[in-house]
């Protein structure tokens, strides 16, 4: 598709999620990108009208790509509750509210799945889910989808990470993706996934 990145290239990060923006600048260190992101850039954000993760992704990275005039970069992820058949998905955010606590959010799951009766780790299974899109400013792009399983605990644990990290217990981890050193986290995450696909395609060799 001709989407190759190289070292010094500039790519926008197009989110105004400051953890989310840290992620993925900390996933790119190593290819010497220089990234900006769409809040530094004074970018609208366009509103999520997609149906899927992925289609809000390159919503995202095409809007931000065609207001720079660089490629972009977008990612839309969320929390699938097998429970709540699938929810909250892509309205994961939203559980959140204006405010963007996802404390709040938290307790909703929480509540829910407490509705369900859903106490046993095998009942609380969930997956968290990105996709990431490169969206160049003639319009060409490609998205990338990665997830990683586990179940959700309660009470939340740790401080680290964002969104609904604190409830995630990845399986094979004792560990929640709210008590985890980002390090640990990055080599594992649904993020991460997605992007290794990302890299394998849009990275010319050498």
């Amino acid at each position: 598709m001709g989407m190759g990145l190289g070292a010094g290239d500039r790519l926008v990060v197009a989110s105004h999620n400051p953890g989310k923006v840290r992620e993925i600048r900390d996933l790119l260190a190593p290819y010497n990108i220089e990234t900006i992101s769409a809040a530094d850039l004074a970018l609208p954000e366009p509103e999520e009208t997609g149906t899927s993760f992925a289609a809000n992704a390159e919503l995202k990275a095409l809007a931000s790509a065609t207001a720079s005039g660089l490629p972009a970069l977008a990612d839309d992820s969320g929390l699938e509750v097998e429970a709540l058949g699938g929810a909250p998905g892509i309205y994961s955010a939203r559980w959140a509210g204006e405010s963007k606590d996802f404390a709040v959010a938290m307790e909703r799951v929480e509540r829910e799945l407490a509705e369900k009766g859903a106490r046993s780790p095998q009942d609380r299974r969930a997956n968290f889910i990105c996709a990431l899109t490169l969206a160049l400013p003639d319009g060409r792009c490609d998205t990338f989808e990665g997830k990683v399983f586990g179940s959700l605990v309660w009470p939340p644990r740790g401080m680290r990470g964002f969104g609904y990290d604190p409830i995630f217990l990845p399986d094979g981890r004792d560990v929640t993706f709210g008590e985890m050193e980002p390090d640990e986290k990055h080599a594992i995450s649904h993020r991460a996934r997605a992007f290794e696909l990302f890299i394998a395609a849009c990275f010319s060799c050498g």
